[in-house]
């Protein structure tokens, strides 16, 4: 870890860099006052560190490759549907990635997503589940009995 501090004329510079065996964290700031300057950088280097330790998360909770990932949605002919194709369809098809985390965390996710839904595997549990938004405001879970 290594702090520099500066004084030039009228402006007081907190420079902190800190290596880690995640990478690196670098903040610069400029204030004032010394004080606020050091508060404000290590405020700084505390939230790369934070968003450096969930990228290590992130990426342990991935799975093994060639595991299901991504929930297969395709577009259906109209015409395969019913008697002549005169009954709902299907408009637009997405792919949807599955991420392992618990019922806490897809609340989380939902609650800053803009779709009123999430399809998480149950990190207890390692089944497939959807979490979604009722009109009551609460949450319904949908999780597969096997």
């Amino acid at each position: 870890m290594r702090v520099t501090l500066e004084v030039e004329k009228h402006r007081q510079i907190a420079d902190i860099h800190i290596a880690h065996k995640l990478g690196v964290v670098q903040a610069r700031e400029e204030a004032d006052d010394m004080l606020d300057a050091v508060h404000v950088a290590v405020a700084k280097a505390e939230k790369q560190a934070r968003r450096s330790r969930k990228k290590l998360t992130d990426r342990k909770r991935r799975g093994e490759p060639g595991a299901l990932s991504h929930w297969p949605m395709e577009i259906v002919e109209g015409a395969s549907l019913g008697a002549g194709g005169d009954g709902p369809r299907v408009i637009r098809s997405t792919r949807l990635q599955i991420k392992p985390m618990s019922i806490d965390e897809a609340a989380l996710t939902l609650e800053g997503s803009k779709n009123d839904f999430v399809v998480f595997r149950d990190a207890t549990t390692d089944r497939v589940s959807v979490l979604y938004k009722r009109r009551d405001n609460n949450y319904g879970l949908i999780a597969p009995e096997l």
